[in-house]
């Protein structure tokens, strides 16, 4: 593997695992920084602000500040700020991907009648009248975005719960609508962002990831170089049946040191 100016890691499944470091996490990042790589954590998950992120990081022992972080809801609000901030938008998510979005001074529908944009998140209290508000809206004719599509979310033991491709999935059913626009990863939205943010080009940086649809397909859509680590969702047989093959396949992010 050749150095690479930037380095954009994802973190369930890649630095971390629920609360548990992935072995090894802490000294890779250290070596990537020690010879100057510049390190971006991209998270799809949307359940808390980037500051909230980077303080976990840190804890675990891996020394983040807010800049260090792109996630999903900063994305969505940046993204919805600059091409449609005057929409009302509907936020079937959780409280801090609300807060993001407020924080970027966007507009929050009072009616499923007069919503312009349903944003799909996860969403962890999620009812029967949320997802009514949701289907009712797209029915009239609101367009049909998603913070990011991963169906499940890996947890440390293995488990994997829930994520917000599953109320994509719901919604798609229920409205015969398909999904419009997708701002984490794969989209090249993030893409654009988490580059921009570094200030590097396509060929100076390296995806790390463990989801070969959001991590390995956004790095080969952008032409990025990537490399699957095994620690999360995607196992050796998965990566077998893979039309697509990463650039490279690490068993933890620990080989990046």
């Amino acid at each position: 593997m050749k150095h690479y100016q930037g380095y954009l890691l994802d973190l369930d499944g890649t630095v971390y695992l629920g609360e548990e470091l992935i072995p090894g996490a802490d000294r890779a990042v250290a070596a990537l920084r020690e010879r100057g790589a510049k390190v971006l954590f991209l998270s799809n998950k949307p359940l808390a602000r980037r500051e909230t992120y980077a303080a976990k990081l840190t804890r675990l022992g891996v020394p983040a500040e807010p800049e260090d972080v792109m996630n999903s809801p900063l994305a969505s609000a940046r993204y919805l700020s600059r091409h449609h901030p005057e929409a009302r938008v509907y936020v079937l998510g959780e409280q801090p991907l609300i807060d993001e979005l407020a924080a970027a001074g966007l507009h929050f529908a009072q009616s499923a009648e007069a919503t312009d944009i349903v944003l799909v998140s996860w969403d962890r209290q999620l009812t029967y009248d949320k997802l009514d508000f949701a289907h009712q809206a797209l029915m009239g004719g609101a367009r049909f975005f998603a913070t990011n599509p991963d169906v499940t979310c890996p947890l440390e033991g293995g488990i994997r719960v829930p994520d917000t491709g599953a109320n994509i999935a719901a919604l798609e059913a229920t409205t015969g609508r398909q999904l419009e626009v997708v701002i984490g990863k794969p989209s090249p939205i993030m893409t654009e962002m988490a580059l921009a943010e570094l200030g590097l080009s396509v060929g100076e940086c390296l995806m790390v990831g463990d989801r070969l649809k959001t991590d390995m397909a956004m790095g080969a859509s952008a032409g990025l170089d990537t490399a699957l680590v095994l620690t999360g969702v995607t196992s050796p047989a998965d990566l077998a049946c893979a039309e697509q093959k990463p650039t490279y396949v690490l068993e933890s992010i620990a080989e990046l040191a």
